[in-house]
């Protein structure tokens, strides 16, 4: 089932609400009373949507022993696309255009017949489609964590995250508040009384002479997601050009590497951007080049190591969105203990994740940023001269 199986990927969202101390049968109704298929919340795009629990596509029996996993409560969002077969539909305005125009003296149908022709197949295709033949359906896993109040969604795109916004609301009464690169940064100053360094920070110019203004991608003036950007790219300088081991604010450590992916783009929406794939992706030549050229990492494949846990996945950078993360082989054999340990695993991972992004805020909106920044730009004007 979705986070507890396989690879997970993930969008992480917090509950403006009351934490939840533990999840009970309570929970599960509310998820059973707006239930795929039962009471859904349809949109003028024809797109319904539902919860479902777990097991399969049309799973909607909600159950403490499956939904509720070590103070974690986890289902799908099920999403219904109805989309109807345009090949058929074509066959259908066809086959009716024919018959209508049979008998026309000229041999060729007129305007009002096709037009006809295309209501009537319609009208036939979305007859069939009532008994669900042409449905699209798709399930997202959700994991609501009740020790911290965040819900992770299973996606790293924000496709679907309204209609999951507005279904949550309508089940539980709390809005989501998405953790971004921005939203987080300013999380965690309030822990350290730095939220106006937050506040008042701008893009910062790691090539001297190209302007670091805006942020093509990012449209709305009081976002700081361009931070994660900074942040991909500061851990980028920290494994090549410093240490690839972080200490951390818990007196713990954590060992990176970048590694399998890199994808960057321009800022100033001029140069395009480019995906680079290999098992050390930093290290190639025109992954340098890019960075002097101008561009910003948007996505960094990472290798991590606290605690004796490794996991392997991609970071977004502005979303802070985490893609198919592998974890450590769970040591456990019991198949509860084993679901239990998976949530455990999300949970370090996750506490892994800010403690990271903390020590770049620590570095970024500390006092010492001005140097760190100077010696991030004469490492890429070094760098510059090694792809020369």
């Amino acid at each position: 089932m979705g986070f507890l199986a396989g690879r997970a990927t993930f969008l992480r969202f917090r509950v403006n609400g009351p934490t939840q101390r533990t999840f009970a049968e309570e929970h599960l109704e509310r998820l059973s009373d707006h239930a795929a298929g039962q009471q859904r919340i349809a949109s003028a795009d024809g797109i319904e949507v539902g919860w479902a629990a777990g097991d399969h596509i049309l799973d909607t029996d909600f159950n403490l022993e499956k939904n509720i996993v070590a103070d974690a409560l986890v289902f799908d969002l099920r999403v219904d696309a109805e989309k109807l077969p345009s090949d058929l539909l074509k066959a259908y305005t066809a086959v009716e255009l024919k018959a209508l125009s049979a008998n026309n003296p000229s041999g060729f149908p007129s305007a009002k017949q096709k037009r006809e022709a295309k209501e009537i197949a319609r009208e036939r295709l979305e007859q069939e489609a009532k008994d669900g033949r042409y449905k699209k359906r798709k399930c997202i896993p959700v994991l609501w964590d009740a020790p911290t109040n965040e819900l992770l969604f299973g996606a790293t795109s924000y496709t679907h995250v309204d209609r999951l916004v507005s279904l949550f609301n309508l089940t539980y009464g709390f809005d989501l508040e998405a953790i971004t690169a921005g939203t987080r940064a300013f999380q965690l100053a309030e822990l350290h009384e730095r939220t106006r360094n937050v506040d008042d920070s701008s893009p910062s110019a790691f090539i001297p002479d190209i302007p670091a203004e805006d942020v093509a991608w990012i449209a709305d003036e009081s976002s700081r997601d361009f931070l994660g950007n900074e942040y991909l790219l500061w851990l980028w300088y920290m494994s090549d050009g410093e240490s690839d081991t972080l200490k951390l604010s818990d007196n713990t450590e954590a060992t990176f590497m970048p590694a399998r992916t890199l994808t960057l783009e321009c800022p100033r929406g001029q140069t395009g951007h480019e995906t680079i794939s290999h098992e050390g992706p930093t290290r190639l030549p025109e992954a340098l080049r890019a960075v002097q050229s101008g561009k910003l990492p948007r996505k960094l494949g990472l290798t991590v190591v606290r605690h004796d846990h490794q996991y392997e996945f991609t970071l977004h950078a502005e979303t802070l969105g985490v893609a198919g993360v592998k974890f450590p082989n769970s040591e456990e054999e019991n198949a509860r203990l084993k679901l239990e340990d998976r949530v455990g695993q999300i949970r370090h991972l996750i506490e892994t994740l800010d403690l990271m992004y903390d020590a770049f805020g620590t570095a970024r909106f500390g006092s010492g940023w001005p140097d760190t920044l100077a010696r991030m730009q004469r490492w890429l004007a070094r760098g510059e001269r090694r792809a020369a």
